[in-house]
């Protein structure tokens, strides 16, 4: 985030990607960057699929800078094939360490030499020493790595209180949550700017090889039937959408409209409904306040409004959310009781199928297994005996019995987060889906006789 923002405030334009499944600190280096920051996820995407989004995504910018998820070679499988080392391979990227010294002095040497030797395809660009106590452990720090090995250290970041990002749950607090988002991103960018050689590390993304671009284009959906307006409720309880997938609902004629579910008192006029994740939760008692959207909600749906929800927007059309000793009102469409816990009770990549009963189902493509992921702290209570359901898990909690995606008029709700990718480009079937719909509807009604 401070390198995005020390960048940006150079003048450049900064592309930001994130590794793997996240929406949070996708929020946080978008901020910094001035720049939708994208997805690269191996489990959703293939390997070209990767390239051509990268390609796409930084064909305009000055810099591209790439965060990783956990660390270097962590991964799903003994091999790392979807590591971040393999991620920094497949693109060509140098990688730049970011190692947290607090505690050592001479135990960073065999640990960045490790990592060195570990991967030798693995080009490493330089270290930026994390959390440093001050001058003289950052000179005692340079010494070793420069006495016992050949890697340039780019900078020493200080540790400092007033760079701490707070914590929840689910990892560290959205940025739509913090009125003062851009003054902190700022000030760390100013830090960041002040300790770290942003000269060599320019250096070393322009001695970046040349992008070998796969012989496929981009896959770019484009319109392919007539407009709908696609309400998306974006504020400070749901924020957890991916850029692309909302590029791709407009590239498709969808019109987005944002909703405000915390002061918006009805819902504009509008063909389907999309709410992300979120925290629900901390914004509980604004939510239940405003009792005239959740029942225009409920109404809208209750006449066959399209609606997708995902984990947060699940727990919002539940009957009630609960946590710790506090509950409050949701919107009531899901008849079961949304209870946080202390522990994870779904998380990490999930595979799903879809159930016959899903509104968007395909028989065509509908057996094919879904890549997505989970990650709630939440479960549903005092769910009815023989709910519908669109999706059996064949990986992963769901939201009961190993199914997920609960059904209900035209309203599919799941703990499930999509992305739309070349192997499930779900933005396509809900519009789709939307527009069967309100063609239905419009047919209905001129089928209506006329009262005299």
């Amino acid at each position: 985030m401070g390198l995005c923002a020390a960048l940006r405030a150079r003048g450049l334009q900064v592309q930001p990607f994130k590794k793997g499944p996240d929406y949070i600190d996708p929020m946080w280096l978008a901020q910094a960057a001035g720049k939708a920051c994208h997805n690269l996820d191996f489990y959703v995407s293939s390997p070209a699929e990767i390239v051509q989004e990268f390609a796409h995504r930084a064909a305009g910018a000055d810099v591209a800078l790439v965060e990783a998820n956990k660390g270097l070679y962590d991964g799903m499988d003994l091999e790392g094939r979807n590591s971040n080392a393999a991620l920094a391979k497949l693109l060509g990227l140098p990688v730049v360490l970011v190692l947290d010294t607090a505690g050592t002095i001479r135990g960073v040497a065999p640990l960045l030499l490790g990592y060195q030797q570990f991967d030798p395809g693995v080009r490493f660009a330089g270290v930026i020493l994390n959390r440093v106590g001050g001058a003289r452990h950052e000179a005692k720090l340079r010494a070793v790595i420069e006495h016992y090995t050949d890697i340039p250290v780019l900078g020493a970041v200080h540790r400092d209180e007033r760079l701490r990002l707070d914590e929840r749950h689910l990892g560290l607090i959205p940025s739509n949550e913090w009125v003062q988002a851009g003054l902190h991103v700022a000030r760390v960018g100013e830090r960041v700017a002040a300790q770290v050689d942003l000269e060599a590390l320019l250096a070393a993304a322009r001695a970046a090889p040349p992008l070998h671009f796969p012989e496929t284009t981009p896959r770019r959906p484009v319109s392919s039937g007539a407009p709908v307006r696609v309400g998306v409720v974006m504020d400070q309880a749901f924020g957890f959408y991916y850029p692309g997938d909302l590029e791709r609902l407009e590239a498709q004629g969808a019109q987005i409209v944002r909703i405000d579910a915390l002061h918006d008192q009805r819902l504009p006029e509008i063909d389907a409904l999309f709410i992300g994740g979120g925290f629900p939760e901390t914004q509980m008692t604004q939510l239940a306040a405003n009792a005239a959207l959740r029942g225009a909600i409920r109404e809208a749906a209750e006449s066959g409004l399209p609606v997708y929800a995902e984990c947060g927007g699940l727990m919002y059309l539940s009957r009630s959310l609960r946590w710790r000793d506090r509950s409050a009102e949701m919107v009531g469409l899901i008849p079961a009781v949304a209870v946080m816990h202390d522990q994870p009770q779904g998380r990490g990549y999930v595979r799903l199928r879809e159930t016959g009963a899903h509104p968007w189902h395909d028989a065509a493509t509908g057996k094919a297994e879904i890549a997505a992921h989970e990650f709630h702290y939440s479960a549903l209570e005092q769910l009815p005996a023989g709910t519908t359901f669109a999706y059996r898990m064949l990986r992963g909690r769901g939201i009961a019995g190993g199914m997920d995606g609960i059904v209900y008029r035209n309203v599919l709700a799941c703990y499930a987060h999509l992305r739309d990718t070349a192997q499930y480009p779900w933005t396509q079937r809900f519009l789709d889906f939307v527009r069967r719909v309100r063609s239905a509807d419009v047919n209905t009604e001129i089928s209506q006789p006329s009262a005299r």
